[in-house]
């Protein structure tokens, strides 16, 4: 999700779409969030023709409320987390098993090979 379908920053800016509020140890952050261009309509039309899943290596209370937002119509309910990576070398790598899928079935979509 983060760097493949959008850029989020603690950082304050006026690029951002959306300002998500995300609880943090009990206190409230802000998020700023830059959708790429195209996202929304891009998960909507790979929707028509695959079993759209999304595994982030985020938190899900963060990537919950996102996903919610950028997905409304629920074209990809399926959602995997941090909670589902394995902590590998320093890295949340996901684990591809843990989708439920045949391997042979999958085509992966991220912005760094080391992530799964």
């Amino acid at each position: 999700m983060d760097e493949t379908l959008v850029h989020s920053s603690f950082t304050p800016t006026d690029r951002a779409h959306i300002v998500l509020p995300i609880d943090i140890e009990g206190r409230t952050c802000q998020i700023y969030v830059q959708v790429r261009p195209g996202c929304c309509e891009f998960i909507e039309e790979v929707g028509k023709y695959f079993e759209v899943v999304i595994f982030t290596a985020s938190l899900s209370k963060y990537a919950i409320p996102l996903m919610d937002i950028l997905d409304p119509n629920r074209v990809a309910p399926q959602r995997l987390f941090r909670e589902h990576c394995t902590f590998f070398n320093g890295l949340f790598v996901k684990d591809m098993a843990r989708v439920g899928r045949n391997m042979e079935d999958i085509i992966i979509i991220d912005n760094s090979p080391n992530s799964y």
